[in-house]
């Protein structure tokens, strides 16, 4: 028999039936990473639905030859049917995507969608704050939009958003909308958190990605902040889909809704029929810790392990789990580009010190890194062969498999690929390349921060 591709973890039901003992032992972070021995066999065709449902093989095939011209449509065929047989959502046609590069940008877009909303708002976030854009607060606009009718729901992580102000929340509550917290602090479910970032507007046009409604995202490049001049720039990516591909966000919504038990919402509201408005080919994978098979680890994996020609990766908190580094260092010696964009400043002193710890292995191997200079990076991208792109809230590391609900947007095919290209280009410019020689005479004082490793099966899993 066929040995699976993942094992078991727990579940969050299960570990609610289970005693306090066992709970505890979960917030000192010892669930175990799931051991991916091998990734699935490619399906024989992948299914793309457009606005009438399932496409036949033949446009199936025309719409990867546009999307993707020449070599790239053999390259993002294998990927697609190997996609396939790991997520359950399917890949959707017909959508525009736009990529956000950072929290001015972000909120911008966000706020604009938000004011054209006619229907429906939903917004899930680990971190809920009364963030503004050009002196506009989003507390005022969401309490504007409730007033016009539109209908506005909120569901933010109780953890994340612990530095809120009660009075926040009661606000939004008082002028109807509805705000509903996920997993309330107690000692079974404090270490399952909801990582998600998602805004919804009208079941049309969704928002993904690595960016919190934090404050922190307002400082702009440029605006001193590490030098020691003002707050400090954090640099994060979204990405904005317009088309039918919102629907499957809107879905993981829905189920995170109803799960932590949120006033009854008509479905029929958030669910309105989609006409494809752009050319790209979208999946939306949500991660749970209820999942059998942690879904966009297994997916990335698979994405590595397949790559040709190259794998362009930034990560705000690199702790890879074994077989992350395994597959990184496997896909640089068989001669893919593998580039690495790792923050050199962080809010964990100690996911920076045991990302560092891995540092020799992978230059060693052929991988570049470069450690991003006088900003705080907090992206969690990919983009693979120049044909699958990603941009999600899943960091790379052990908690984002193992504990956090996460949501990422696969985008395939060539020109959302050539966009991130272009962007992690340009992060580049303002990144220092750490050099193999240079990296083994680092002072001793640093080594011994990467001795946190050593200690981290006790609590990487919090980072």
């Amino acid at each position: 028999m066929k040995v699976p591709f993942y094992a078991t973890r727990p579940s969050r039901s299960g570990f609610a039936r289970i005693s306090l003992a066992v709970a505890l032992l979960a917030l000192l972070g010892c669930g175990a990473v799931p051991k991916v021995d091998d990734t699935p066999a490619p399906q024989q065709s992948a299914t793309i639905v457009g606005a009438r449902g399932p496409l036949t093989a033949s446009q199936s095939r025309a719409l990867l030859d546009k999307i993707a011209p020449g070599d790239d449509a053999r390259i993002l065929k294998r990927h697609m049917a190997i996609e396939e047989a790991v997520a359950e959502t399917p890949l959707v046609a017909g959508n525009r995507t736009s990529l956000l590069i950072d929290g001015k940008q972000t909120f911008a877009t966000m706020f604009a969608a938000m004011r054209a909303a006619k229907t429906s708002i939903n917004l899930e976030y680990y971190i809920f704050e009364d963030v503004e854009s050009d002196g506009a607060h989003l507390g005022d606009l969401l309490i504007q939009k409730r007033r016009d009718g539109v209908a506005v729901n909120i569901l933010y992580d109780s953890f994340g958003s612990s530095a809120t102000p009660p009075e926040y929340f009661t606000r939004l509550k008082d002028a109807g909308i509805n705000v509903v917290a996920f997993n309330p602090l107690n000692p079974i479910t404090f270490n399952f958190r909801d990582h998600r970032k998602i805004l919804v507007v009208d079941g049309a046009r969704a928002i993904v990605g690595g960016i919190n409604l934090s404050t922190t995202y307002q400082s702009s490049a440029g605006s001193g902040g590490t030098q020691g001049k003002g707050p400090q720039y954090w640099r994060d990516t979204d990405l904005q889909i317009d088309g039918p591909a919102a629907a499957q966000l809107q879905t993981l919504f829905f189920e995170h809704w109803e799960q932590q038990k949120g006033p009854a919402l008509e479905r029929s509201l958030y669910f309105p029929k989609v006409a494809p408005v752009g050319g790209e080919v979208v999946r939306i994978v949500g991660s749970s810790p209820d999942d059998k098979v942690p879904r966009f680890y297994v997916t990335l994996l698979s994405a590595i392990r397949n790559a040709e020609k190259n794998v362009w990766l930034s990560a705000a908190y690199f702790v890879p789990t074994d077989q992350e580094e395994d597959d990184l260092i496997d896909a640089a010696r068989r001669g893919v580009d593998v580039r690495l964009l790792l923050p050199s400043e962080s809010d964990s002193k100690m996911a920076l010190a045991v990302g560092r710890s891995h540092y020799g292995d992978l230059l060693e191997a052929g991988v570049t890194i470069y450690e991003v200079q006088n900003e705080v990076l907090h992206s969690k991208t990919a983009s693979i062969d120049g044909v699958w792109t990603a941009v999600g809230s899943s960091n790379f590391d052990p908690r984002s498999v193992v504990f956090n609900d996460e949501v990422d947007a696969i985008v395939l095919g060539s020109a959302t690929a050539t966009a991130f290209e272009k962007m992690f280009q340009a992060d580049l410019g303002r990144a220092r390349q750490i050099n193999l020689a240079e990296w083994r005479r680092r002072p001793l004082g640093q080594r011994a921060l990467e001795l946190f490793e050593l200690t981290s099966f006790l609590w990487r899993n919090w980072l």
